[in-house]
């Protein structure tokens, strides 16, 4: 005779449910509840309304070991703030140390539950015991940020029955909760926090501090604006840390009698601090609500103005408008150009939100044809930009002025063959000029701070390939790059660390790109990619054995819960803006073609390379 088994692979909301006429929908398509054996499914449940609550039913009286799995596994996939159901399934001792918050692992089907020595007769045994396996594709972390992963899942559920009323309950339950991914994207979504670069070029005086997103997962329908409250205040995550800063004090939190925040009917969130901010000046204090303001401008309800306070004294109060003068985001200003190569290899410029505009060569001596280029790349503030040399051999940086000369190249090349030389330049936020050499015998990623002067090669410690694509985030401090090793072309995402001398010398900075990750472990061939939206990044690459595909990925490495670009054949280039309103941009065969909201992909113009500012 086999043991029980239990598949919890979808969301099955056999539960109480907060909203109007909801019942029906709420029970349509859960799985039916034996007191033993398989559990059979009946229909998938459609994913929930985003308004609609789903709490848990607490273990029944006398329920099988079963039952007490079935329902505990159910419990984590609620919207129960502080899983009290859940823990009503485990023994007092097993509820008091468990700690949901810990960690939330993502499968790709959800646990599968199976006993681990199945008995005959349930009153032989006062113990059971239930493994729990799947394949996992994500975790969070206790910091809610993000990670894919890959392997098996293999955990155990002990129950006990206990003396006095016999009833069963968990009393060793690993740490953390684990569900399905149907069940994950139900119930939790990606949100940006933004904190402050602190570990970029030199900026200009008076330059306000750049905004960098942390992108985190919160409960969707579990008080999401608190939730981000909190995870704000606790601080930037493990990969970031190094080169954020936080305008909060160390130490800050809610004051103990917050409670839950909520903006009221003119949209101002008030937020109470402890004492440690207390002592916050105007300056800081606006960083600190300008951090708030740009985390919660994407939840709902919308927050238009903060209001901190401490020990009941107000500290400051801003709006979103005001946010926008205290702090910038790369998403903030949208480009007033698309750049691209004509029928001549010369530097072309079309309006970016005219698309009846008609095109027209840019100034300068990239415009008018002094090289033939082969890539572009434009500065942020579209004053300056730089290209490469259709051989791939030189890098020349010019101002977008009338007159303009090139003079001499700033970075060459020695690889035999045109595929071997030089990249397509990016610019960072701070006017730094990034590049990568293809040469096998000396290949290198370089950054040319301010556009110009001695090329700084850049330390890669654990790339393991050779880079073919360099594309820097519009906060200076996260690097996108297509490595090849073999025959296989992967997007990895590095952390740029910068470390100045200690003492006034003549020494450079070393700037370093550290723990790279892949946001696409999937797609073994990159061919092209960009930045677009303050954390986020446009993909056209294939899976093994598939076709080609354009699609959207977190920084995080998460997919965003967004429709994928329209299918677009033979893409050579994409670019997109840190403005995510501003439509995609491609060259293929088609040639240079636009991907406006909700429509199809239009043809812009012939050429070729087309590049946003960046």
């Amino acid at each position: 005779m086999g043991g029980s088994r239990i598949r919890a692979g979808r969301a099955r909301p056999v539960r109480r449910a907060v909203g109007a006429a909801l019942g029906a929908m709420l029970l349509a398509g859960c799985y039916s509840m034996p007191d033993s054996g398989d559990l059979q499914e009946v229909e998938s449940t459609p994913r929930q309304d985003t308004q609609v609550r789903v709490f848990p039913n607490p273990p029944s009286e006398d329920a099988t070991p079963t039952q007490i799995v079935q329902g505990f596994l159910e419990a984590l996939t609620s919207d129960d703030p502080q899983y009290k159901t859940a823990r009503q399934y485990l023994t007092a001792d097993a509820a008091r140390t468990w700690r949901p918050e810990q960690s939330t692992t993502v499968l790709a089907d959800g646990p599968d539950a199976r006993e681990d020595r199945p008995v005959r007769d349930d009153s032989a045994s006062d113990v059971r015991s239930f493994r729990l396996t799947g394949t996992r594709v994500a975790t969070v972390d206790a910091q809610r940020a993000y990670a894919p992963t890959t392997g098996g899942y293999d955990q155990l559920l002990h129950l006990t029955r206990d003396t006095e009323n016999r009833q069963w309950r968990i009393d060793g339950v690993p740490q953390g909760i684990v569900m399905g991914k149907s069940d994950f994207e139900r119930n939790f979504m990606s949100v940006n926090k933004y904190y402050f670069a602190s570990n970029t070029a030199d900026p200009a005086p008076g330059t306000p501090p750049m905004a960098v997103a942390d992108p985190v997962y919160v409960r969707s329908h579990v008080d999401p604006t608190t939730q981000m409250v909190r995870s704000l205040l606790e601080g930037p995550s493990t990969w970031l840390k190094h080169v954020v800063r936080s305008g909060f004090p160390t130490g800050t939190a809610l004051a103990k009698d917050a409670g839950a925040l909520t903006p009221d009917e003119r949209g101002k969130l008030t937020v109470p601090l402890n004492d440690r901010a207390a002592g916050a000046g105007l300056n800081r204090c606006e960083e600190m609500a300008a951090q708030l303001l740009f985390t919660l401008r994407n939840l709902s309800p919308v927050v238009e103005e903060v209001d901190l306070r401490a020990g009941n004294k107000q500290l400051c109060s801003l709006t979103q408008d005001g946010a926008e003068s205290v702090a910038v985001r790369g998403s903030q200003r949208p480009p007033e150009y698309l750049y691209y190569l004509d029928k001549d290899r010369k530097l072309a410029r079309i309006s970016a939100s005219d698309p009846e505009a008609d095109p027209e060569p840019v100034p300068g001596a990239l415009g008018e044809g002094e090289r033939a280029l082969r890539s572009v790349a434009v500065a942020r503030d579209e004053r300056t930009a730089a290209g490469v040399t259709i051989d791939g051999r030189s890098l020349y940086v010019g101002a977008m002025v009338s007159g303009g000369s090139l003079g001499e190249p700033v970075l060459r090349s020695r690889g035999k063959s045109e595929k071997d030389r030089l990249t397509t330049p990016s610019w960072d936020a701070q006017g730094g000029l990034w590049v990568a050499d293809r040469d096998p015998e000396r290949p290198g990623l370089y950054v040319l701070e301010k556009g110009r002067g001695e090329p700084l090669e850049v330390r890669t410690p654990g790339l393991d390939g050779r880079i073919q694509s360099v594309r820097v985030a519009a906060d200076g401090v996260r690097i996108a790059l297509v490595v090849e090793k073999g025959d296989q072309r992967s997007l990895l995402i590095g952390r740029i660390e910068r470390s100045r001398p200690q003492e006034r010398t003549d020494e450079r900075p070393t700037v370093t790109v550290l723990e790279l990750r892949s946001p696409a472990p999937e797609l073994e061939q990159v061919t092209a990619m960009s930045w677009t939206g303050d954390s986020r990044l446009v993909v056209v690459g294939r899976e093994e054995g598939g076709v080609e595909q354009m699609r959207y990925v977190d920084a995080d490495g998460s997919t965003p819960d967004i429709p994928p670009p329209a299918a677009l054949t033979g893409v050579k280039d994409v670019t997109a803006s840190a403005d995510d309103q501003v439509p995609l941009v491609a060259h293929s065969v088609d040639g240079i073609v636009r991907l406006p909201s909700g429509a199809q992909w239009q043809k812009v113009t012939q050429g070729s390379a087309p590049a946003y500012p960046g």
